[in-house]
């Protein structure tokens, strides 16, 4: 388990969320996140030749090493198939990734009992309809504020930024936060793997 360490970070960025929030994030075991539209902006690139293109934040992928390193399971869940999601996540070094999936409430459920985790202690980012049974299902539900209105009503938090431009980061320094172990990532030690010191 790692370390755990105050630092002024976490009361800055705990400052920002509710209580009853922040006891959701504290009780994540399990983080799962969509891809479009929260690891990517929802674009979809094509070349001449129709080979798909996704663009991801470098932060995110970071606060995703961060999460997964701290103790805290980290999946994806995606109504997609590619191989552009596999790349990304074997990058990243996450090893549950469940592609092709319409019914993400299932698939959700479906993670969390292969790791044995309550669902109160599962977290699930979304942001479109498809994504409103996993976000139903979480303990921690959370979206990004470009999704729809009736989307955001169905989750207990609302990054401040949309998906693709850093929510994800902001998902994760949540939970660390909530955890007590953001400060450990400051460290002049702290090696992340896949060769980012923090």
């Amino acid at each position: 388990m790692t370390e755990q360490v105050s630092h002024p970070a976490e009361a800055l960025i705990l400052a920002r969320a509710p209580a009853s929030v922040i006891q959701r994030a504290a009780s994540v075991r399990l983080m799962v996140f969509d891809v479009d539209g929260i690891l990517t902006d929802g674009s979809l690139w094509y070349s001449e030749q129709g080979e798909m293109l996704k663009r991801f934040n470098v932060l995110d992928g970071h606060g995703l090493k961060m999460l997964a390193t701290s103790g805290v399971k980290v999946a994806l869940i995606t109504a997609r198939q590619g191989p552009i999601v596999a790349m990304r996540a074997a990058e990243l070094g996450i090893g549950d990734v469940t592609q092709g999936a319409r019914d993400k409430g299932l698939a959700l459920t479906t993670l969390a009992s292969q790791h044995e985790i309550a669902l109160e202690h599962v977290g699930y980012m979304g942001d479109d309809i498809i994504d409103m049974p996993a976000l139903q299902r979480a303990g921690f539900a959370v979206t990004v504020p470009n999704a729809p209105a009736y989307v955001a009503q169905g989750a207990h938090w609302t990054t401040q930024v949309p998906g693709g431009h850093g929510a994800v980061r902001e998902c994760c320094d949540l939970i660390l936060a909530a955890q007590g172990r953001l400060g450990a990532q400051f460290r002049p030690d702290r090696v992340i793997p896949g060769g980012v010191t923090q």
